[in-house]
This record gives C-alpha cells, sequence and structure tokens, in this order.
C-alpha cells in the first residue's frame, strides 16, 4: 500500500483532497484508480487507511477509513554536521534518515567550505525538507525527523540536550568503544566536523558544551560518511538496526 505524508488535518478529517504534488505523485507516476486504498501520515505520529474517492480538477480526494498511532522504536539520534558541500549534505539527509536519525542540525564551522546566503539558506532548507520527506516515505517511517536550520556551531552546541553527546575527531580522541555506555542511552547528539575537520578552538568549545571526542579507528572518514557510519553502530547497540520483525 502506499504511503504518503500529508497535513495534520488531512489525517484528521474524514474526507479532503491531497497536496498538489501527492496528487499528481499518485495520477501521473503510480496511475492509480479511485477505489485503491492509501497509508497516510502527519509525520507526528498520526497515521490513517484511507481510500482514494477521485483525481480530477480539483485534486485528488480521499475518504478517511481508520486512524490510530505511531511511534519509532529507534535509538534517538541528533545529528549535528558542519555544512560540506551542497550535494553532499542531501545525501547525509537522505541516508541519515533511513538510519533512524532522529534530529538534523547543519552548522557553520571554521573550515566550511559552503557558507550560504540567507536567501540560498531559505531555498536550500526547502529542498531539504522535500529530500528529507521522501527519504522517510521510501524507508517506512512514520515520523519525520526535524530538519533544523544552519546555525552556527556555537549555538547548536549550546542548545544540545542529549545526554550522551559525541564528537568525530581524529586528534587525542579515544576509541568510540570505550566511551559507549552498557546501557541504552535515552538520546545521543553526535557532532561531526567539515571537510577540514574541527579547529583546536572548536574542539576544546565542544568539550565544554559536554562532547567527548572519540574516534572511529585508523582510517579518516569523509564528513559525509562518518556520521553514518557512527549512527549505524548505535542502532544497532541501542536502537531498532538488526531487531526481528515485528
Amino acid at each position: 500500500m502506499q504511503r504518503f505524508f500529508v497535513p495534520s488535518e488531512l489525517v484528521a478529517g474524514d474526507e479532503g483532497l491531497l497536496p498538489e504534488d501527492v496528487g499528481h505523485h499518485l495520477s501521473r507516476v503510480l496511475r492509480l484508480s479511485p477505489g485503491e486504498e492509501l497509508l497516510l501520515f502527519d509525520g507526528e505520529g498520526a497515521a490513517c487507511r484511507a481510500r482514494l474517492l477521485a483525481i480530477g480538477p480539483r485534486g485528488a480526494e480521499v475518504r478517511v477509513l481508520e486512524r490510530w498511532r505511531e511511534t519509532e522504536h529507534g535509538l534517538p539520534i541528533h545529528l549535528i554536521q558542519s555544512l560540506p558541500k551542497v550535494d553532499k549534505l542531501e545525501l547525509v539527509l537522505q541516508k541519515g534518515t533511513e538510519l533512524g536519525i532522529t534530529v538534523f542540525s547543519p552548522v557553520l564551522s571554521e573550515r566550511c567550505v559552503s557558507q550560504p546566503t540567507d536567501t540560498r539558506q531559505s531555498k536550500r532548507h526547502q529542498r531539504w525538507t522535500k529530500i528529507v520527506r521522501e527519504a522517510a516515505r521510501q524507508c517506512r517511517r512514520p515520523l519525520l525527523p526535524r530538519l533544523n536550520d544552519i546555525r552556527s556551531l556555537a549555538v547548536a552546541l549550546d542548545s544540545c540536550t542529549e545526554p550522551l553527546r559525541l564528537m568525530l575527531w581524529e586528534e587525542e580522541s579515544r576509541p568510540l568503544a570505550e566511551v559507549l555506555p552498557p546501557k541504552p542511552p535515552s538520546a545521543v547528539a553526535l557532532l561531526v566536523g567539515p571537510e577540514g575537520g574541527f579547529s583546536l578552538r572548536e574542539a576544546e568549545l565542544a568539550r565544554s558544551a559536554g562532547f567527548l571526542p572519540v574516534r572511529l579507528g585508523p582510517r579518516i572518514l569523509r564528513s559525509e560518511t562518518a556520521g553514518f557510519a557512527v549512527a549505524s553502530i548505535l542502532q544497532y547497540l541501542y536502537g531498532d538496526l538488526g531487531a526481528p520483525a515485528a
């Protein structure tokens, strides 16, 4: 059954029109016919099963048949990612969503190659939101990860609330295995640097914010790869990666 994210009022109502982009996908790409059923999610836990009534000039009309609430059982991971080149962040958002990351915080650090203007930030955020939404739909996540606006590293660190905070830094770092607790943490913040890595000043700033510098081994991973590697490990140890099917 096809799945889509839609506004919350549509999931809560009895009948309504699907968003234009969803209707276009139904009619032009999937070529669904009236009478077929869909799964609709608002991205915050509300879900419903709906029947497609009609596809016409007004759009795609559906009737809600059944409602329920959805939850996720993976480890909540907040990825604080120093802004890499534009196409690389798109990969981070797509694959990070698939790996169960719950919050994305792109940040500007000293050695970031990309330094977007305010106008470009707004346009990029719209595109990034679409990438996250489509990745969540494709991998069948019922909840949408939160995508924060681009912020400075200092602001992102100051607003961090996760109890376990890890900074991937190849200098003066302990192996990841040495700092992971035996019991699952309630949430993890994962700080990843840009292509040129963190400066000493930034590393000290992160330390003062409670982040533990860790390394993954003898190989230096790319900025867009490092977060995937650690997220996979964390979800396997503490989350739902590899869990038996429900």
